[in-house]
């Protein structure tokens, strides 16, 4: 690389005329904003240059994009430049999701008769406990919604299943105060209940398994070998009566063959 020395401001007033000592060539340099921060040593400034100039994405839009839950490599996709040009302006950004995080833990859900006593951070560690599961395997993560308002997140692997819990978290007194969004969330908050997506699983299974209570099968006519029901039916049988003589045979002394 050859060593240039400046000779002076060109005649546009726009450019700087460079000299190469050895051999006697000139060069035009332009005297734009990124010479300027090369020569103040503002190198947050160059990175912002380098990304304007190959990106559309300015570095407000990559930390609006940060702040909003994407990831740097994410961003970086979208942007078309390295992760590392994009990683000096997250920075920042990523800190302060990691904070939020970390202060939601210390916040109170809130329940139907007001915020509980205990924190998010206890409850959870408490829930995780309860169901034998790896609290430290878990994740935590922040990030502002759509409303501007701060998101709290939970994942965690529970066999070969990923899961993810959401809070609405709000800054206050005391730790101040989160809100399930979701039903994972909710399930975490009551560690003795069973998660409803597996209650209702067993519920439909049992119900698939256990067929319909059927009343006995009440018997048929057969209405052509019997045309008439009501004859078919058998006929009482009548009492027996003494046979009673008749008169002449009892003027006679006789008694009658007649039944």
């Amino acid at each position: 690389m050859r060593t240039l020395r400046v000779v002076g401001l060109h005649e546009d007033g726009k450019s700087i005329v460079c000299e190469d000592p050895a051999r006697r060539e000139r060069f035009l340099l332009p005297a734009d904003e990124k010479l300027r921060a090369a020569v103040r040593g503002d190198v947050p400034r160059l990175g912002q240059i380098e990304i304007e100039t190959e990106s559309q994405m300015r570095p407000r839009e990559i930390q609006a994009r940060i702040r909003a839950g994407e990831s740097v490599q994410q961003v970086a996709d979208t942007a078309g430049v390295a992760v590392e040009r994009v990683e000096r302006f997250a920075y920042p950004v990523l800190l302060e999701r990691s904070r939020t995080a970390e202060l939601a833990q210390s916040a109170h859900p809130i329940r139907e008769d007001g915020p509980d006593v205990r924190t998010l951070g206890e409850i959870v560690a408490y829930a995780f406990g309860v169901r034998g599961q790896d609290y430290s395997q878990a994740t935590w993560d922040a990030w502002r919604g759509d409303d501007g308002r701060w998101i709290v997140a939970l994942r965690w692997t529970a066999g070969r299943s990923d899961n993810a819990a959401h809070w609405q978290f709000s800054a206050g007194a005391h730790g101040g105060t989160v809100t399930a969004l979701d039903e994972h969330a909710e399930d975490l908050l009551d560690p003795h209940r069973t998660p409803r997506t597996l209650r209702a699983v067993g519920a439909e299974a049992e119900a698939e398994a256990e067929p319909a209570d059927e009343e006995p099968a009440q018997p048929t006519l057969d209405i052509d070998a019997q045309p008439d029901p009501a004859a078919a039916k058998p006929k009482p049988k009548k009492k027996a009566h003494p046979a009673v003589p008749a008169w002449e045979d009892v003027l006679l002394g006789v008694r009658s063959q007649r039944g």
